[in-house]
């Protein structure tokens, strides 16, 4: 049994409005998670294999909620907006690093002597960048201090890692790597190719939190297409005994009528045999702790 734990960056659960993206187009992945539409009108469920529910992101901090904050949260178990007294991103507060640094999922999870992978992939110049300005986003501070590798062009390559928009194309095109490119379908197979070799796999999808920031409808398509298609895939053909997990840090993409993050409830969908130890979560401060008790049901 494996944890397949896809993060999707700044997707709330808004209302039913021409601003938001989700009720202006039907999304068949979403539709799927939440047995019917996606916004603040969605009723939770849960049974023994399925649930649906909308968790709090705003940690008891007034404010908008952040990534820094946000993510730190959700992968720690750490309430990361209360310990430094404000929500902030997009980067980890030097605050909160060390939780990241010492006490997230990957580390849980290697201490329960499980194997975790971070899917992402990144170009060579982000290592370039991220080393002389020490910035690491959440994600990448918590893989290193680890001491997993964060993947490049030789893992696309070798089909054991995914860019950050799925299909390939922005390395290809901006950055001019040659890689080939591949459909959202095709992206979702290489993941679970992949799951089979480990016990916790990460996938980390940030397109949707940009293009929340952008306020256009065309963006959100963009980013939401493809994102569609590959869950849509994942969640026909994952295995049976695999738990799927898929949240978000705070809200955004949901209402483009603001520039800004949203105070909305993120959702939380959770497919497999584990979904029973999710019953009780009401925030993201709870999410690592019910992974890591899949986990600890095997020992």
């Amino acid at each position: 049994m494996s944890v397949i734990f896809i993060f999707i960056d700044g997707v709330g659960l808004g209302e039913d409005e021409p601003s938001n993206p989700f009720s202006e187009n039907r999304y068949e992945s979403f539709e799927i998670l939440t047995g019917g539409f996606f916004n603040k009108k969605s009723n939770p469920f849960i049974n023994k294999d399925q649930l649906f529910k909308p968790i709090d992101a705003n940690l008891g901090v007034k404010g908008l909620p952040q990534s820094g904050t946000g993510q730190t949260t959700l992968f720690t178990g750490k309430n990361a907006a209360k310990e430094i007294g404000k929500h902030f991103g997009p980067f980890p507060h030097s605050g909160i690093k060390p939780f990241l640094k010492k006490e997230s999922i990957f580390h849980a999870v290697k201490e329960l002597g499980k194997n975790p992978y971070f899917m992402n992939a990144y170009p060579p110049i982000f290592f370039k960048h991220a080393a002389k300005r020490n910035r690491w986003s959440c994600t990448t501070l918590m893989t290193k201090s680890v001491g997993l590798k964060l993947n490049s062009t030789e893992e696309v390559l070798n089909e054991s890692a995914l860019t950050a928009e799925i299909v390939q194309n922005a390395w290809r095109e901006k950055l001019g790597i040659d890689i080939p490119k591949i459909t959202p379908t095709d992206a979702a197979k290489r993941l679970l190719n992949v799951v089979p070799d480990y016990d916790l796999v990460l996938y980390e999808y940030y397109l949707t939190d940009k293009a929340g920031h952008n306020q256009r409808p065309e963006d959100a398509e963009r980013v939401l297409s493809p994102l569609n298609e590959f869950l849509l895939h994942i969640i026909k053909h994952k295995k049976s005994s695999d738990t799927l997990v898929i949240t978000s840090d705070h809200g955004n993409l949901e209402d483009l009528s603001t520039k800004t993050h949203t105070r909305n409830k993120v959702p939380l969908f959770v497919m497999g045999e584990g979904t029973v130890n999710f019953n009780e979560v009401e925030s993201l401060v709870q999410v690592k702790e019910n992974i890591l008790n899949i986990f600890s049901e095997q020992q």
